[in-house]
């Protein structure tokens, strides 16, 4: 609970609550503004309603605290051991994380006790020395901000060869792949990482001007259920979002996603069930009840 990324950021934003309250500073402003930028969107509407009513006995109604010294949280043997299971994914461990003071706990879980469905099983190779030497490259020339050459196979399995300024790396988890954005002048380029041969990191440049990507609008009405809200916000935590609270149990989610993302995106609402419903647009609707007219076929 404590360290995990929803539960997590409401203990890490009531903890810079906390500090201030232990300094006399604090402001019932000030709440809302630290419950803005450390957690979830709801956060503004649950963070401060829970420390106000009491339902969380933290603070005062001067908005000091019974806390004699401002809150800390080191890493218990369990969260360690979490962590570490964690960075045992070959897709984290393309960005080369530290796992300092980890050498000493066991694994919490072995990766190989997940099994994923509703996705590809071609993912991307992950454990290839090549294909992770060009990942970091690439992982190298977004941070640098520098233009990169890079060989690759397209899809008709055409070689080409390319310079161009990188300006994301995106994943797909239907795909399980990793992509490359990029521009050269005008025209744009989304690369499979898997198909790369060879990559080379050349010099710094200007940052690209990314390109303005139409965008579609999923409406959902939520029904906050066994937690519902916070799963939806760490599900969808990748897209833009707009959350309004209806009534005590209702949410109005507005996502924007693109285009070509539609699919995995269906998907991924499909996994809550009956607690969302969609509201527009009507055929995203109708593709949700195609895919559940055929699921007893696919079964």
């Amino acid at each position: 609970m404590l360290f995990s990324e929803v539960y997590g950021s409401y203990f890490n934003a009531v903890a810079r609550i906390l500090t201030e309250a232990t300094k006399g500073t604090l402001t019932q402003a000030r709440i809302r503004e630290i419950a803005q930028a450390e957690a979830f969107d709801e956060s503004v509407i649950r963070i401060p309603e829970a420390l106000s009513s009491g339902e969380w006995p933290l603070l005062t109604d001067a908005l000091t605290t019974p806390l004699r010294y401002p809150p800390s949280m080191p890493l218990t043997t369990l969260q360690r051991r979490w962590l570490k299971s964690l960075l045992s994914d070959p897709r984290i461990r393309l960005f080369d994380p530290p796992q300092m003071g980890l050498e000493e706990v066991e694994l919490l879980y072995d990766p190989d006790v997940f099994v994923f469905f509703d996705c590809y099983s071609d993912g991307d190779p992950y454990e290839d020395p090549i294909y992770i030497e060009n990942f970091r490259k690439v992982l190298t020339a977004l941070r640098e901000q520098r233009e990169l050459r890079v060989r690759f196979h397209g899809g008709t399995g055409i070689r080409h060869s390319v310079v161009c300024a990188p300006y994301q790396i995106e994943y797909s988890r239907k795909d399980d792949k990793f992509r490359l954005l990029a521009l050269r002048g005008e025209r744009s380029y989304v690369i499979n990482v898997a198909r790369i041969r060879s990559c080379e990191v050349l010099d710094r440049i200007e940052a690209p001007k990314v390109p303005e990507l139409e965008r579609r609008e999923l409406v959902l009405l939520l029904r906050d259920e066994r937690n519902a809200l916070e799963r939806v916000m760490l599900h969808f935590s990748d897209l833009e979002k707009e959350t309004t609270k209806l009534d005590e149990i209702t949410y109005r989610i507005a996502l924007r996603y693109r285009e070509e993302d539609e699919t995995e995106l269906l998907i991924r609402v499909l996994g809550f069930g009956p607690l969302v419903k969609v509201v527009k647009p009507v055929g995203f609707a109708e593709l949700i009840r195609t895919r559940l007219e055929k699921q007893p076929r696919l079964a």
